[in-house]
């Protein structure tokens, strides 16, 4: 269902797979290769938008049928760069209420040595 959501979407074109999905935890990994920037290793931005769709996902599962989540901040520590394989990154609930829902992401590489660490903040709101 929630691969369904992201046909045709920047999610999909990235190589983004959803692992696991639920309003507490959401998972998902994307490929190194195609999302790098011109030395090889993975784009800062690419592991951005791995965080911000995987805490998106979150939210709006949280947020429930008839509401939306849209990300409103978002933020990102670079640890160490990746140039092969896969990321995965862990989405963990920090806070859920009815208007705001924020979300710590860790993006780590095959080795399960962090890449990224993401917080991302999204407002619910009604279709």
């Amino acid at each position: 269902m929630v691969a369904d959501m992201h046909a045709g979407t920047l999610p999909e074109r990235m190589g983004i797979e959803f692992l696991e999905a639920t309003p507490e935890r959401v998972s998902g990994r994307m490929p190194v290769e195609g999302n790098t920037q011109p030395y090889g290793l993975l784009h800062g931005g690419a592991s951005v938008v791995l965080a911000e769709t995987l805490g998106s996902v979150a939210a709006a599962i949280h947020a429930g049928p008839g509401r939306i989540a849209v990300g409103i901040e978002i933020s990102a520590t670079h640890h160490r760069s990746a140039s092969s394989g896969h990321v995965t990154g862990v989405a963990t609930r920090l806070h859920a209420g009815r208007t705001l829902a924020t979300y710590d992401i860790e993006i780590s590489d095959e080795q399960g040595r962090r890449v990224c660490t993401s917080r991302l903040t999204c407002i619910l709101r009604d279709r």
